[in-house]
């Protein structure tokens, strides 16, 4: 198959009127406009000024924002249209829900949830929440839903992101996903080709490789993303990820030292994935500050080579008046050449063609509307949010049958939760995790006790007894490239609140993140995961430690960590 676009063909669909829009258009394009097409901006500031000028000077093709509510990120798409000469494309990570658009928007499930659910229609909620939430407030391209396939318990990047460890179970979700996404007029996307899961470490901070062998590939990786091709899947992402057992067959000569993350690897994306699997949509590299990407060579060159290899919208400006340089004088010197340009922005107009952008500029009918903000976070998405709870909470373990355990029963309740604030790329923001929880266990009827942090100490063991009928812990670590693996991480050595108390009182473990826990609390009798740390979850996984409600959630293998001991 020819890696030359074909705008008739999905996932375009274009008419030849539509054609002539972008044909005309890029002849009428300055080579800046060209080259500015090509680039993602990620805007923190949203001054309408700040917002022109960058516009006007580095005719960007698409933006995504740092978190904000929804009246902050409309307000924002209305800059970007309205000061754009051409279409932009705004984008959002709608990974859970419409909480991934804007801070007030509806989280359903994550995808980890989401497999926990064995449901496609809590995969499809997921999507059309986000679809609906998203373009209320703007945005026209979701980056979503992620594609990986879970294979390594320890990796945690993809760990609640990953919809499961086997390519049919994470292509029957995504599939709900993307078909409740595009009941909104949005741009569809999988991520991170060639495929994140198979090792431990992040490509947020190290070169991502994917070892398997290319029979290995195929069945799995391989098998996904053609499947989502065939759908007419709009955009895929490109990881900064290797696949050396397929560089090495494409380019029989490649030398070790010579493999590159897919971003920068032209028989990746070029040769398997646009040829071979023959995808005709547009290609965006993965955030082009991450360290898989980075650590292949010097920013000036990775910049074009970036789109030289296939990939034609390169992601978020380091500074902009460099990166923008490195960009046109790879176009000017060759590296770029003008058949690739032309082809990337084919691709880029065209999409935006594809989902009417064009028209309702000259409409004038572009800019989101008002009224549309009432969909965020209304009741029928709290309603699908609760049904997702409901469904995919999951009772890993009771060996000891202990559960229920209620007021009735076992009124006070010692409380740890743990937690690793950090400062994440954005800022470090406090987590109120536990005034939640303190809240919801005395709805139930508990009296409660929330343990200090810190200390070693664990006092008398006959008085924690007789103070005490069971223990809760409610684990809410989570985290963003500081780490390659995120663990639980105690607040102190031999700290209290590491479960030395399993055998005193009924210990119950709830995990509102990670499903992996078990790894580092393989002592605990009772474990839960619950995936995520919204109220309605809190809430809905008392229920069913008391008895309210029953556990209907399913795990996969990777929750007993390849231990033995964790299942005890």
């Amino acid at each position: 198959m020819s890696e030359k676009v074909n705008l008739k063909e999905k996932p375009y669909y274009l008419s030849d009127k539509d054609i002539e829009w972008v044909e005309e258009t890029i002849k009428n394009m300055t080579d800046e406009e060209k080259i500015g097409q090509l680039f993602f901006q990620l805007f923190f500031d949203f001054n309408e000024e700040n917002i022109k000028e960058k516009l006007g000077r580095y005719h960007l093709g698409g933006a995504r924002y740092h978190a904000a509510n929804s009246e902050d990120v409309f307000g924002f798409s209305e800059k970007l249209q309205k000061n754009s000469k051409i279409p932009m494309f705004i984008a959002c990570n709608c990974d859970n829900g419409g909480d991934g658009a804007c801070k007030d928007g509806t989280y359903i499930a994550t995808a980890a949830q989401c497999e926990a659910t064995d449901s496609e229609q809590v995969s499809y909620n997921a999507g059309l929440v986000s679809g609906k939430e998203a373009t209320a407030i703007g945005c026209n391209w979701n980056f979503d839903p992620c594609s990986d396939i879970v294979m390594n318990w320890r990796n945690t990047i993809v760990n609640t992101r990953s919809y499961g460890t086997n390519a049919d179970t994470v292509l029957k979700h995504i599939r709900s996903y993307v078909k409740g996404l595009r009941q909104s007029n949005i741009v569809s996307t999988i991520k991170h080709f060639p495929g994140d899961g198979t090792e431990e470490r992040d490509q947020h901070l190290v070169l991502g490789v994917n070892e398997l062998s290319i029979d290995e590939w195929d069945k799995t990786f391989g098998k996904v993303y053609k499947t989502m091709i065939d759908d007419g899947i709009m955009a895929i992402m490109a990881g900064h990820i290797a696949l050396p057992e397929y560089s090495k067959k494409l380019v029989p000569e490649i030398k070790y030292e010579e493999i590159m993350p897919a971003t920068l690897a032209p028989e990746l994306i070029t040769e398997l994935l646009k040829k071979q699997l023959n995808f005709n949509g547009l290609v965006i590299t993965d955030a082009s500050h991450m360290l898989g990407m980075t650590a292949a060579m010097r920013r000036k060159d990775y910049v074009p080579r970036a789109i030289q290899a296939g990939c034609d919208m390169f992601l978020f400006f380091n500074d902009m008046d460099e990166d923008f340089k490195y960009m046109m004088d790879g176009y000017k010197s060759g590296i770029i050449t003008e058949e690739r340009l032309i082809d990337a922005l084919r691709r880029i107009l065209g999409l935006k063609a594809a989902i009417g952008l064009h028209e309702k500029k000259k409409n004038n009918d572009l800019l989101p509307k008002k009224e549309n903000l009432s969909i965020i976070g209304c009741e029928e998405h709290k309603k699908m949010a609760a049904e997702a709870a409901d469904l995919g909470i999951t009772l890993v373990k009771n060996t000891l049958g202990e559960l229920p355990i209620n007021p009735e029963t076992h009124k006070r309740i010692k409380l740890y939760v743990l937690t690793n604030e950090e400062k994440s790329v954005y800022k470090a923001e406090k987590n109120t995790t536990a005034s939640v929880i303190i809240e919801e266990l005395e709805k139930a009827g508990f009296e409660v006790e929330l343990n200090e942090r810190g200390i070693r100490e664990k006092g008398k063991i006959e008085e924690y007894r007789k103070k005490y009928d069971a223990a809760f812990v409610f684990s809410d670590i989570r985290g963003y490239a500081v780490e390659n693996n995120y663990r639980i991480r105690w607040s102190c050595a031999m700290s209290n609140e590491i479960p030395w108390f399993v055998w005193e009182v009924p210990t119950v473990f709830v995990s509102l993140n990670y499903t992996t826990h078990l790894t580092d609390v393989p002592m605990v009798k009772t474990y839960i995961n619950a995936y995520n740390n919204t109220r309605e979850i809190i809430k809905q996984t008392i229920e069913k430690i008391t008895g309210k409600s029953d556990f209907k959630g399913k795990y996969n293998e990777n929750v007993w960590c390849n231990k033995w001991e964790t299942k005890r």
